[in-house]
C-alpha cells in the first residue's frame, strides 16, 4: 500500500506591477490560477500590498472588536442570512463572528462602526475600509485572469462588476477548554463567488482534497502578505463545473486564539454560465439562479446538510418550475 499523497496548496504571487494583460507573466499566472481552482478550489495568494505594519493594524483592530460586550456584538443583525452576528452555538462553542455588509464603502463601514461604537471609532472605520478595498482589488484581478484564460467575453466581467457586493466576516476561534471538542467550525463549502481569508499566525484551517478526499492543514499563511483565495458554489456554477468549490473546516489544536478576516463576494442578481463554457463536451449543469436566493435556500435547516452540487441543482430546479 502506497503512502497517502501529501497535499500543499499552490502559492501564487499576485503583483499588479508585474502582471499586465497580454504579457507572458499575465498568461502564465492566469494558467496557474486556473489550474489551482480546478484542482483544489483555492490557492495561497502572495499580495504584498498588505504590509507587515498593516497586517498588525488590521488584526489589532479585530481583537478590539471582539473585546466589546456580547450584547453589543449581538446588535449586528441583518435580514440577509449569515450576514450578522454568529456565535454562542453549542456544537461550535469556540466560534464567534460578526459581518460587515458593503465593507468596501464608507457608508457600509460607518453603519457597522456606529452600531458597535455609538460615539464612533475612526481608526476602526478607516482600517476596515482600507483593508476591504485591497481585498476587492485582489479578488477582481484574480477573476479577470480567470475570465481571460477561459476565453470569456468581457461583457461577463463587466456584468460581474456591476452586480457584485461584498460581506466581510471578522472571526474569532478561542482555544478549547479541557472538556471541549477542538472543532472550530464544521466542514462546509462557501456559498459565495470568491472568498479571501487572512489570519494571524495561528493555524487551524483544513481543506479537503478533491482527488482523494484527504483532509490537510493549510500551514502556508504565516506571512503577513499571504491570503487564501477560495472558490465558492456560485463560482463553481458559473464555470459550468470546471472550478471546484472545496469543503473546509477549522480545527483548533493549539492554546492560542485564532483571528481571521474573510471577505466574500455575492452577486446582487443571477449567476449565469457564459456561453463560451457550454459545448457538446460540457453541457450546461446549472440554469441561471438568483445568488442571494440560493443563500437563503441553503440556510434552511432541512438543506444545510446537502452537498453543494445537490443543493445547487435542487435550487436551480425550483427556479425553473
Amino acid at each position: 500500500m502506497g503512502h497517502p499523497k501529501e497535499h500543499k496548496l499552490p502559492v501564487i504571487d499576485i503583483n499588479p506591477e508585474n502582471l499586465k494583460p497580454g504579457t507572458t507573466s499575465w498568461l502564465t499566472t492566469s494558467e496557474e490560477i486556473r489550474r489551482a481552482f480546478e484542482e483544489y478550489g483555492c490557492f495561497i495568494a502572495v499580495y504584498e500590498k498588505v504590509t507587515r505594519e498593516f497586517h498588525d493594524t488590521i488584526l489589532n483592530t479585530t481583537e478590539e472588536l471582539f473585546d466589546l460586550p456580547l450584547d453589543t456584538k449581538m446588535k449586528n443583525e441583518s435580514n440577509k442570512p449569515l450576514y450578522g452576528y454568529v456565535g454562542q452555538i453549542p456544537f461550535i462553542p469556540l466560534y464567534e463572528s460578526l459581518g460587515i455588509d458593503q465593507p468596501n464603502t464608507k457608508e457600509g463601514v460607518e453603519t457597522f462602526t456606529k452600531l458597535m461604537w455609538p460615539n464612533g471609532n475612526p481608526k476602526f472605520s478607516e482600517t476596515m475600509e482600507a483593508y476591504s478595498k485591497k481585498m476587492v482589488e485582489l479578488e477582481q484581478m484574480v477573476l479577470r485572469m480567470v475570465f481571460d484564460i477561459y476565453g470569456v467575453d468581457q461583457k461577463y466581467m463587466d456584468s460581474y462588476l456591476k452586480s457584485v457586493t461584498y460581506l466581510c466576516r471578522v472571526m474569532k476561534y478561542r482555544q478549547p477548554e479541557d472538556n471541549e471538542s477542538n472543532y472550530g467550525f464544521v466542514a462546509h463549502t462557501d456559498k459565495d463567488f470568491v472568498s479571501i481569508l487572512h489570519q494571524n499566525q495561528i493555524n487551524g484551517l483544513e481543506m479537503q482534497a478533491k482527488d482523494d478526499g484527504q483532509w490537510f492543514i493549510v500551514d502556508q499563511l504565516s506571512s503577513p502578505s499571504s491570503f487564501i483565495v477560495t472558490a465558492g458554489d456560485a463560482f463553481m456554477a458559473w464555470s459550468n463545473g470546471r472550478v471546484h468549490s472545496p469543503f473546509h473546516r477549522v480545527m483548533m489544536n493549539g492554546k492560542t486564539t485564532r483571528y481571521t478576516i474573510a471577505q466574500f463576494s455575492f452577486l446582487d442578481g443571477k449567476v449565469e454560465t457564459p456561453e463560451e463554457l457550454v459545448d457538446d463536451d460540457h453541457p450546461l449543469l446549472y440554469t441561471p439562479f438568483d445568488h442571494l436566493g440560493y443563500l437563503s435556500y441553503y440556510n434552511m435547516p432541512e438543506n444545510r446538510r446537502l452537498e453543494n452540487v445537490v443543493a445547487l441543482k435542487a435550487y436551480c430546479e425550483l427556479q425553473t418550475t
